[in-house]
């Protein structure tokens, strides 16, 4: 396959999926958010507060309200994300008008507490595929983004602060008993949108430094089927070079992967970090067997 064309098919399968993303988003607001009367943060929030208040439909005010917020991307944001921010604006704002033509009824009692975890998940779930494509729904999203970009603030906790904003304006046609509930779909929602955008894939990455750097190699590539890789360094005290090791491991590996350290080398010291995401063999790819150190 050629690179132009798989560059192609990338583009295409980013946008089917940041579609996905965009519908499930509308899908949670339109039966669970709108129907349980359950406010939501940033732009979203303020088009449920002017059908509140005015009776417009989400499915357009989604679009006025987010001209400025677009004009403003289009002065930071690259042609492919302004590409993307529009084209998941368009499809959300589609998507709740057609959610509302929908003759569906999700009948859960009007049970606040269960509308609030159900529109969590799903909408976070849907909105954590957009972000991971790279992509906006519009709106507030595209403050966050630049937050991301420019400040290193994850896009989860800019959309928390800001939602807390949009949501106490929501006060003017939510009562209290509504507004807790709502703050919970907030929580969810943004928990959510953080792990989907990261990845499942979770991991940990080991730094192990021993005097048998060597032997606890073999065996981590012998029992666990992990590969590692040695880092040159020096002892800050003693000023002697040494062999760090490095490997990543699935969480679930850990506990063996300490037992394989310990039973060479009861001295070395190790240290465990938390890695958001791992992509390649073992992870995202196809996971090789393991395999033995003659």
């Amino acid at each position: 396959m050629s690179a132009t064309k798989h560059k192609l098919l990338v583009k295409i399968w980013d946008l089917i999926v940041i579609g996905i993303g965009s519908s499930c988003y509308s899908f949670g607001i339109v039966f669970f958010n709108m129907n349980n009367h359950l406010a939501d943060g940033g732009v979203t929030g303020v088009t449920l507060i002017l059908k509140a208040l005015f009776n417009i439909n989400p499915a357009y005010s989604t679009v006025f309200v987010n001209i400025p917020l677009l004009l403003i991307g289009v002065r930071f944001l690259s042609h492919k994300d302004m590409l993307y921010t529009l084209y998941g604006t368009g499809v959300l704002s589609v998507s709740l008008w057609l959610w509302q033509k929908v003759p569906l009824t999700i009948n859960i009692q009007h049970d606040l507490l269960l509308s609030a975890i159900i529109a969590g998940l799903i909408g976070g779930f849907g909105v954590g595929l957009v972000f991971r494509m790279g992509g906006t729904t519009g709106g507030i999203d595209i403050i966050a983004r630049l937050f991301e970009r420019f400040k290193g603030i994850p896009m989860g906790q800019s959309l928390l602060v800001i939602d807390v904003l949009v949501l106490l304006s929501s006060l003017v046609y939510l009562d209290v008993r509504q507004m807790a509930y709502t703050i919970i779909y907030v929580f969810i929602f943004s928990q959510v949108v953080n792990y989907t955008q990261q990845g499942a894939y979770t991991a940990r990455g080991i730094l192990i430094i021993s005097s048998k750097p060597n032997e606890i190699a073999n065996n981590i590539m012998a029992q666990l089927g992990r590969g590692v890789t040695y880092l040159d360094a020096q002892g800050g005290y003693s000023h002697e070079p040494k062999q760090v090791i490095y490997c990543v491991v699935a969480p679930n590996e850990l506990h063996d992967l300490k037992g394989i350290v310990s039973d060479v080398d009861e001295q070395a010291f190790m240290s465990i970090i938390d890695v958001n995401e791992a992509i390649g063999e073992g992870f995202t790819y196809k996971r090789p067997k393991r395999f033995k150190i003659l």
